[in-house]
């Protein structure tokens, strides 16, 4: 054998580049790169707003700590008895009908306004409960007093004939009529349009009524326990 055929025998065992080749290509990762870009956009936008949120928190902090607000101041001015009636139901009880009528006052010394909501109080005779009242909400600008009004009805309220007997001695020989008047006043302060959480207020007065003058001749009254 010839170089010649060596060569051609070698060449046609081992083909060249130029010979046709099946070539191998990877599978696509599209969906999965899709997947991940839409995992970053959703952590970027809730970095976002975590960081408005917090911006947003600062603010309010800051204008608050400027601000300094404090709890509104509540009063009793006015007590009159519009209404003052006893009538006997059995041997051991009686009924008594009572009309009252409260003035409040409340200052609010703040630098921005105070948003209340419904107030109820309720008039008692040596721990009896009487009546109730209510005050409905109302929005208070800074830096003004206002005055609130509350009537209690007490129509036929049942009490035993010694507490009865006693309060008609009260009135009637002594003109002299202790109750007690109870609530809570709900207040949240404005800031530039935000709210802040309930701030309660409490009232506990000690009043002491004249029927026949229809009039207010003591008062004692405590405001989240702080005498006034």
């Amino acid at each position: 054998m010839t170089s010649r055929d060596i060569t051609a025998t070698a060449a046609a065992n081992h083909p060249t580049s130029g010979g046709n080749h099946h070539h191998y290509y990877p599978p696509s990762n599209s969906s999965s790169s899709s997947s991940a870009s839409f995992r970053g956009c959703c952590c970027c936008l809730f970095l976002l707003f975590s960081f408005l949120a917090l911006l947003a928190l600062a603010v309010v902090l800051v204008v608050v700590l400027a601000v300094k607000p404090k709890k509104p101041e509540f009063d009793l001015q006015q007590v009159g008895v519009q209404y003052m009636g006893i009538s006997p139901t059995t041997a051991s009880s009686a009924a008594v009908s009572l009309n009252i009528r409260m003035v409040f006052t409340a200052a609010n010394g703040n630098k921005v306004g105070i948003k209340y909501g419904e107030s109820r109080f309720t008039v008692m005779y040596r721990g009896i409960p009487l009546g109730r009242g209510g005050v409905p909400g109302f929005y208070q600008p800074a830096h003004s007093v206002r005055r609130i009004e509350c009537v209690i009805v007490v129509d036929r309220v049942s009490l035993l004939q010694a507490d009865a007997a006693d309060l008609v001695r009260d009135a009637s020989l002594n003109d002299r009529v202790e109750l007690r008047v109870v609530g809570d006043v709900g207040a949240k302060i404005r800031i530039l349009g935000f709210t802040s959480p309930g701030v309660q207020v409490s009232v506990d007065c000690t009043i002491a009524i004249s029927p026949r003058k229809q009039a207010l001749i003591y008062k004692q009254c405590g405001f989240d326990g702080l005498s006034v």
